[in-house]
């Protein structure tokens, strides 16, 4: 017994090698197709003219040439199945038949009923022209343009029109064979239009979401540069606002000391000396928080390239701070070393605005404690000072307060401030550090 073994698959170069070849080839279709597209778009009514010329060309001289589609020469039966129509009577059918389709694209439904009407009357006559073929094409185009609920009617017009032509040429073929051939050619011209209606449905559909996603790129970005405006501007706001205020304090001490005593003298020197170390530090830290707004692609040099503060650089802003004139106790407990960098980024900016609120607002010896807690999945914040609960009012006028919400907002946790039990002023947050630095 001789077994028939399977062809042998084509080689990978082989296929690449084929489908290299037929790429030019589509890609010249395809940009063709789209010059095609484009000048339809612009002059509609050229493609529908070159339409009717074709058909014209095709279909209806030919009739007219040779007397329609059986000549008195052609078989009897063939004869008595058809009627030969005049010379202007077959004009005014081929005139109705094609006519209508210059508005087929614009009127489709319209188009296809006065198509209709005319085949009818004209094989109710007995009559057969090639350009019957103008039929399909009206209803292809009812089917690519017109509207879904047309269909229905137009196809049971086209069955009844067939079933006409069938019973009229019975005396040549039988019904079947004829109604067959007829029912799958409206069948494809039909399927034709739904399918390349479909297909441009679809890449209006694709055009859309490329143009929304093209939107909502733009959006994110303009989103993107709102919240890093934002955060630039909160940490402007902290750097300024607590360095200067260390500056004022300490030029206010500084002159004092100099219009006092002589012994005062060492007490002037080292308020103006820390005045230039603090001018220095904020100076620093502008750089640094301006640099993300340069267009330029040299790095920056020398201070602009010192981390941003942690809670290690809280033991420099409570020695700034004393200097000022006030009396800080900073206590911590916990690991706080664990704590990544944003949250000990949130923590020291908290801790500079609220030292900066009682710079600004309480008096000199001020007691200002300081307590950092750090626990398994919460760390909190406590400053609490012994000033005037009267400048209470004033805390809420600047952006300092707002700053240090959103910024424990961004933790999940919450803030509070307002005046102590006993006199003073508290501000205390609570951050959330389980969830998110899980996360991370």
């Amino acid at each position: 017994m001789t077994t028939l073994s399977p062809a042998p698959a084509p080689a990978p170069a082989a296929v690449t090698e084929e489908l290299g070849a037929m790429g030019p080839l589509v890609a010249r279709l395809g940009r063709s197709c789209r010059r095609l597209r484009g000048a339809d778009l612009a002059r509609p009514w050229v493609l529908d003219t070159a339409l009717v010329a074709v058909v014209v060309l095709m279909f209806c001289l030919p009739d007219l040439l040779h007397g329609g589609v059986v000549d008195a020469d052609g078989p009897r039966r063939f004869r008595l199945a058809f009627t030969r129509l005049p010379l202007a009577a077959m004009l005014v059918a081929q005139a109705g038949l094609v006519l209508p389709l210059l508005w087929r694209r614009r009127r489709p439904a319209t188009a296809f009923a006065a198509v209709a009407a005319v085949f009818v009357l004209q094989w109710a006559l007995g009559a057969a022209l090639h350009a019957d073929v103008a039929l399909f094409i009206a209803l292809y185009s009812l089917a690519l343009h017109g509207r879904p609920r047309q269909l229905p009617w137009a196809c049971a017009v086209m069955a009844a029109a067939l079933a006409l032509v069938a019973l009229r040429v019975s005396v040549v073929v039988s019904v079947t064979d004829a109604l067959f051939f007829l029912l799958s050619t409206a069948t494809a011209a039909l399927a034709l239009g739904l399918v390349i209606r479909i297909r441009r449905a679809q890449l209006a559909a694709l055009r859309d979401r490329a143009d929304r996603l093209e939107t909502e790129r733009d959006q994110r970005s303009r989103l993107a540069a709102a919240s890093e405006r934002a955060r630039v501007a909160r940490e402007m706001h902290d750097i300024v606002g607590h360095h200067l205020s260390v500056v004022i304090t300490l030029a206010d001490a500084g002159a004092c000391a100099t219009a006092g005593a002589a012994a005062e003298s060492g007490r002037g020197a080292e308020a103006l000396r820390l005045i230039g170390d603090t001018g220095r530090q904020a100076l620093g830290e502008l750089r640094r928080v301006l640099g993300v707004l340069r267009d330029t692609d040299a790095p920056p040099a020398g201070p602009q390239l010192s981390p941003q503060p942690g809670l290690a650089d809280l033991d420099a802003l409570c020695h700034g701070v004393r200097a000022a004139g006030l009396d800080v106790v900073y206590r911590t407990a916990g690991r706080a070393e664990a704590l990544d960098e944003g949250v000990q980024l949130t923590v020291y900016r908290i801790v500079q605005e609220a030292m900066t609120n009682t710079l600004k607002h309480a008096g000199a010896g001020t007691r200002v404690d300081l307590a950092i807690d750090v626990g398994a999945d919460r760390l909190g914040i406590q400053v609490r000072d012994t000033g005037k609960t009267v400048r209470a009012g004033r805390r809420h006028d600047g952006q300092g307060l707002l700053g240090m919400r959103e910024r424990v907002a961004l933790y999940g946790g919450h803030l509070s401030a307002g005046p102590a039990p006993g006199g003073g002023w508290t501000v205390a947050a609570t951050l959330e550090l389980g969830p998110r630095e899980g996360a991370a």
